[in-house]
């Protein structure tokens, strides 16, 4: 009944799709196996894609040729770009998706892709011979061989859904859980556990007394995520979100549930994600406050359902009606369905090599909350980089590694590798050593050139690369050769509240001031708007920014180059660490179950001191 495939996907949320589009599209024969064809890249959680870091990932996704951009895009009825009153390194594009809408376009586009084939069924176990993995078997009794297999399982694995005192099986509302799979794994040694994740109840807007709430406006100008030239929503057809907030009497009736939330009573093992709480823990955790804020989020373009953003919960169902009602625009409110939280197994990363191969079985590889992520973005990336690795191992090439200084992409896996994650892990500019350099203005000009390379990226994306880069040389150029008069600029620099000039300047030195922006320069000096007229806003922001932060730019990337001479020192597989005696116990212990291939990845691992990496470095110069 079926042929063999290069490339099996197991799942086919964000991480299952981006790990089929891009293997599919560098040549693998893929088969993306989902247990419901109907919820393929369903948002489970909240209709909205990027924020703070996250944004960033899906330009990172997009410029190296994934889908998510592009179905953000489509799929969008707000956007916003976050932090804008802070530097270029923090601004973060979100944006409110039409949640059916997002889907469909998903499946449209997968279904376009060549050598992309479906099945709906679920995988039950794995078929391994000599320690590699050749297939999967499925609950209707079939055996699908496949080179390599990718396991994108999300919250699946033996997932168990609470509400209040009720407790179910089932990987989403609705949905059953998948079993077989965990327990066949941990035969073969790996180790696995439990986490737990939620969601808020979801409301009929129409219930809804929005004169209560603050009205949240998308920008007036929509950048979007794709660096390709695709329609993009017009920035007056955007719908508002709204803002709310909980108050003592919303937490007062909340704690009589208290006693019969799963969490509360140990009924859920897992260890939920720290970043993102339940309305119950951030009244336990943060007692001092009085009130908590809530985002009224529509949930697509022709439905009245909106998502209560910041009431994750698990209390019992009467416990958060009564509660809602007691929220500012809340009175009236009819329920379509209570918050639930749903607990799953996942494997510690760990267990992985850079490539998300398992490090137990060749070529069978895990992405997304498979490995202890959250988030439809973190997940995303994880697959479009298994996609691409699985691809690479089916043809014998080498796997594409991105470093941390190269992506948020190479800071995620890295931080999953060396650290492990015993709690959903999220990811945060904070994370970033070298976020100056990994901005999403410039995802592109960091990533397409390395994945047209690889035969990922399209050759329309490069010439357009080819095109900015040019246009962006060219812009600098004319700044750093245009001399302005004080004459016709101090009466701009005073409205700015800066520092006038005596004799003429460069248009790139005035620019370094950081009152003075290009766009207005432009706007106040007719001769250098003429020049600048025909170059689109991306080229003149990215030229302006790197002008702006030459200087901190320079420092970034030498201390990336002083880093990346721990990242040329190689390590060998078969490094026998027992010998060397002066290391320290935890070192020794973490570096024999990691196994680094640097002595830079060495020195990021969790419980590793600077002396233990010196005494490596010392005995491998000898």
């Amino acid at each position: 009944m079926f042929p063999e495939y290069d490339i099996i996907v197991v799942g086919a949320g964000h991480a299952g799709c981006e790990a089929a589009a891009a293997a599919a599209n560098l040549g693998s024969k893929v088969l993306l196996v989902t247990m419901n064809m109907q919820t393929i890249a369903q948002m489970s959680c909240n209709p909205a894609m990027g924020g703070i870091a996250k944004g960033q990932i899906v330009r990172e996704i997009d410029a190296m040729g994934g889908y998510s951009g592009i179905v953000t895009d489509r799929s969008m009825i707000q956007f916003r770009m976050l932090n804008r009153s802070k530097g270029p390194a923090m601004w973060s594009p979100r944006a409110q998706s039409d949640r059916m809408l997002f889907a469909a376009t998903w499946r449209e586009m997968l279904e376009n892709t060549r050598n992309v084939d479906f099945y709906q069924d679920t995988v039950t176990g794995l078929i391994i011979n000599n320690g590699r993995v050749q297939g999967v078997t499925t609950g209707l009794g079939h055996q699908i061989n496949a080179k390599a297999v990718v396991l994108t399982n999300g919250t699946f694995l033996n997932g168990v859904i609470h509400i209040g005192e009720k407790n179910f099986g089932g990987g989403r509302m609705a949905e059953k859980a998948a079993t077989g799979i965990t327990e066949q794994l941990e035969t073969l040694g790996f180790e696995s556990d439990r986490l737990k994740t939620g969601t808020p109840p979801r409301i009929d807007g129409r219930s809804l007394d929005y004169s209560k709430m603050e009205e949240q406006k998308g920008d007036a100008e929509i950048v979007g995520f794709s660096f390709l030239e695709d329609e993009k929503l017009l920035p007056q057809n955007q719908r508002s979100c709204w803002i709310t907030y909980t108050n003592e009497k919303v937490h007062n009736l909340l704690k009589t549930g208290f006693e019969k939330s799963p969490m509360y009573q140990g009924r859920i093992q897992g260890t939920g994600p720290r970043y993102c709480p339940s309305i119950e823990d951030k009244i336990s955790r943060f007692a001092e406050r009085d009130r908590h804020q809530l985002f009224i989020e529509p949930e697509g373009w022709n439905t009245v359902e909106i998502y209560v953003n910041g009431f994750s919960t698990s209390l019992p169902e009467n416990i958060q009606y009564q509660a809602l009602k007691l929220v500012p625009g809340f009175e009236n409110c009819r329920m379509f369905r209570p918050g639930y939280a749903i607990e799953y197994d996942y494997f510690p990363p760990t267990q992985l090599s850079f490539s998300l191969e398992t490090k137990l079985i060749q070529n069978l590889f895990f992405a997304g909350q498979i490995n202890g992520t959250t988030g439809y973005e973190e997940a995303a990336c994880q697959g479009l980089m298994a996609g691409i690795n699985a691809h690479q191992k089916v043809i014998e090439q080498s796997p594409l590694v991105l470093k941390r200084s190269e992506a948020y992409i190479g800071v995620l896996i890295d931080d999953l590798i060396n650290k492990g994650t015993d709690e959903p892990y999220r990811m945060f500019t904070s994370r970033a050593e070298f976020r100056t350099l990994l901005r999403q203005d410039n995802a592109d000009l960091r990533l397409t050139a390395k994945s047209f390379r690889l035969g990922l990226a399209s050759q329309e994306r490069m010439d357009r690369l080819i095109v900015k880069s040019g246009a962006i040389d060219e812009v600098k150029q004319i700044l750093n050769g245009q001399f302005l008069e004080p004459q016709d600029l101090n009466p701009y620099l005073e409205s700015v509240q800066s520092a006038t000039l005596v004799n003429k300047q460069r248009a790139a030195q005035v620019l370094l001031r950081p009152q003075v922006s290009l766009k207005e320069l432009a706007k106040q000096l007719p001769a250098l708007g003429s020049l600048l007229g025909h170059y689109d806003a991306a080229v003149l922001e990215q030229a302006e920014i790197q002008i702006k932060y030459d200087t901190y730019l320079e420092k970034e990337k030498e201390l990336v180059s002083r880093m990346g001479q721990l990242e040329d020192l190689m390590i060998p597989d078969n490094f026998n660490y027992e010998k060397l005696s002066s290391l320290s116990t935890e070192a020794r212990q973490k570096f024999l179950k990691i196994r680094p291939r640097t002595l830079g990845q060495a020195s990021r691992i969790s419980g590793v001191n600077p002396s233990d990496v010196q005494i490596l470095m010392v005995f491998m110069g000898r």
